[in-house]
């Protein structure tokens, strides 16, 4: 099943350096996923072919954040899919804008 997922990870800390560099910690563990993605402002969409993968993913950006140091995270998750057929990708939803 063919899905796109947007996660924005909101670690608790009081400080935003501290943030930053948790919230670097997801995205660099989204990117060693394979799958394609793309970090904007407030969150980072990945798409794939997996449902269960992606939503694994979700799972673990959370786990992440928490090993990472901060006690408490809430996350934000938007999903699409399609058992069948194609959903539009990343690029062609932004990609006239890059």
């Amino acid at each position: 099943m063919k899905a796109t997922v947007a996660i924005q990870v909101l670690p608790a800390t009081l400080d935003s350096s501290e943030t930053v560099r948790i919230v670097d910690e997801v995205i660099a563990y989204i990117a060693s996923s394979g799958l394609h993605y793309h970090v904007g402002p407030l969150e980072t969409t990945i798409e794939g072919d997996d449902y269960e993968q992606l939503m694994e993913i979700v799972n673990n950006c959370q786990l992440i954040a928490l090993r990472a140091g901060c006690d408490k995270v809430s996350a934000y998750v938007k999903i699409i899919c399609r058992s069948e057929g194609d959903i539009l990708s990343i690029d062609e939803k932004i990609g006239k804008y890059q």
